[in-house]
Order: structure tokens, then C-alpha cells, then sequence
């Protein structure tokens, strides 16, 4: 995943491989074409309702539980600033030692060992 990449440029590729207009994408699944223009345009953000976003799957055609699917509820989730599902509570917990090593402070050696068994069970 691009760090540059947004739910809604994500969103816009997948419609475009499927070599149909947004109206014609909207139309042949259903969609309302002014909120998917605003979803690719990352000016509405998507929805959070996982059924939602599973017939958004469909629609693009990507593959339930595949890679590219996980990318595509990670990206839903980080544009609506939640942590994406599936982490441990224990991994949660660790994420604030994870960005403030992210953003060059020093992690405590057992936070270290922490997260690294927390990788390695997940």
C-alpha cells in the first residue's frame, strides 16, 4: 500500500479497470453517482457500515478476504480515522510506542520485545 494512497484514489483505479463510466458504474450496481464522484474525490469519506463496503467489493470486483481487500477496509478505516479491524487489544495498546518511534523517539527495550511478539502472532 502506497502511503500516498487514499480510499478514494484506491476506489478510483478499481472503477477504472472496470473500463466504465461513473455513471455506468453507479447505474449497473446501484450506487448514487454524486457520493462515489465524492468518495474517489476523497471529499465524503466512505462509509463505515461493513456491508456497505462489501458491495463496494462486489461492485469492483475484488476478491473477498484476498490482499487487495484488506488494503481496501485498511484504507476505508484509516480515511475514517479508526484503527483498522482484526489488530489485537494488546497490539493496540502498542501503537503509540509504534508512532513515537515512528517519528524518531526511542522506543524502551520492552516495548521492543513487545511488539515484536506481538508481529509474530499476528
Amino acid at each position: 500500500m502506497s502511503t500516498k494512497e487514499t480510499f478514494g484514489s484506491f476506489f478510483h483505479e478499481k472503477r477504472l479497470n472496470s473500463k466504465l463510466s461513473l455513471r455506468n458504474f453507479c447505474s449497473n450496481n446501484g450506487f448514487d453517482p454524486g457520493n462515489i464522484s465524492k468518495i474517489e474525490r476523497d471529499i465524503m469519506p466512505p462509509p463505515e457500515k461493513k456491508e456497505i463496503l462489501e458491495k463496494y467489493i462486489r461492485a469492483l470486483q475484488i476478491t473477498p478476504k484476498s490482499k487487495e481487500a484488506e488494503e481496501f477496509f485498511d484504507l476505508a478505516s484509516i480515511s475514517n480515522r479508526k484503527i483498522p479491524e482484526g489488530l489485537s487489544k494488546e497490539t493496540v495498546k502498542l501503537l503509540p510506542a509504534l508512532c513515537r518511534k515512528i517519528e524518531g523517539q526511542k522506543l524502551t527495550e520492552e516495548e521492543i520485545e513487545k511488539l515484536i511478539e506481538l508481529i509474530k502472532k499476528e
